[in-house]
């Protein structure tokens, strides 16, 4: 209520200043917190890229060890089967463990340790059909089509999908390496097997075929002591599922030395092994290795060859597959 000894124009000023003093108090209290804010968000950016970084750093000796067993592997020499050292997966085990064993502690108290979970795996490429193995120069490789057909049949996937993707592969591959000169509208070359969906086959039919298939830079011949019985089945003319099936488990008592150990363990004169297209040993391995830290998970996937001892990195995919910071997606 105005007192009435007070001009009204004096309230009217009391009632601005406190106005405009109420507006200052918002104003500041916006710009704070908005500074806040910022801040808050410059330390988890920087906490995401450190742990980023770690992770990335912790990946790469994951690679580093995995080259070193294949190459202690070839040092052995011989045939690639599930009994070596470099086919036993690494279940996740926390990080700590490994820096306690490499100082020589029981354990080692760090929280940023205590939190990391490794693990990893090696796999033979050669177990699988190989996409480039159905272009032979500027033609269809007819066994190797014919493999996929036998593939395709017994997972019950479409024929014509696989026709209409052997096609626009052959074309794919005619096109000159030279990007400048790929003419208009023509598909890049595939690198992963998730690439083949450029090239005609459907998501559900990349999915179906993610274990059995591999996308290698040259022709390779399926390893009879690592592939799985459908791969068998596929790579092998005449073969039946069953037969597929006893092979692999004869290969878990004895593995296969040489070719020649196939036809024994088979023990079907009608199943003829081609040295062409069936092996013992391999030359390209994957290597997938996973970190966990805290909430996040980091995938690393590495395509290598091995030459001799000369064990080298063709393609490396890293993908979050949950996030660093889920506060700032």
């Amino acid at each position: 209520m105005m007192h009435p000894d007070v001009p009204i124009h004096a309230w009217r000023q009391r009632g601005a200043a406190l106005l405009t003093a109420m507006l200052m108090v918002v104003l500041v209290a916006t710009l704070a917190s908005s500074m806040l804010w910022q801040q808050w968000r410059g330390v988890e950016v920087e906490s995401a890229q450190r742990t980023r970084m770690q992770a990335a750093w912790v990946l790469t000796g994951a690679l580093d060890w995995a080259r070193l067993i294949l190459r202690e592997d070839a040092r052995q020499g011989g045939a690639d089967h599930l009994a070596e050292p470099w086919a036993v997966p690494l279940e996740p085990a926390r990080l700590s463990t490994f820096l306690a064993a490499e100082q020589g502690q029981a354990n080692i108290d760090d929280d940023g340790a205590e939190q990391a979970f490794l693990a990893g795996q090696i796999e033979d490429q050669q177990a699988r059909l190989n996409v480039t193995n159905l272009v032979d120069g500027k033609k269809l490789h007819a066994p190797s089509v014919a493999a996929w057909q036998r593939l395709f049949e017994h997972l019950s996937l479409p024929q014509d999908e696989l026709t209409a993707f052997t096609q626009a592969l052959l074309q794919s591959q005619s096109v000159a390496a030279d990007q400048r000169d790929r003419p208009p509208g023509q598909p890049l070359q595939p690198r992963r097997v998730a690439d083949l969906a450029w090239l005609g086959l459907s998501a559900q039919t990349l999915q179906v075929l993610q274990p059995y298939i591999t996308l290698l830079p040259e022709r390779t011949s399926v390893n009879l002591n690592t592939a799985p019985a459908e791969v068998l089945l596929a790579a092998v003319p005449g073969m039946e599922l069953a037969q597929a099936r006893a092979l692999v488990q004869a290969r878990t008592r004895q593995h296969m030395g040489a070719l020649a150990d196939a036809d024994t363990l088979v023990g079907n004169a009608a199943i003829r092994f081609d040295t062409t297209a069936h092996g013992v040993a391999s030359r390209f391995f994957s290597v997938r290795g996973q970190l966990r830290l805290g909430d996040a998970t980091l995938q690393e996937v590495s395509l290598l060859q091995r030459d001799g001892l000369d064990v080298k990195v063709l393609l490396r995919q890293r993908e979050l597959l949950t996030p660093l910071t889920p506060t700032l997606q």
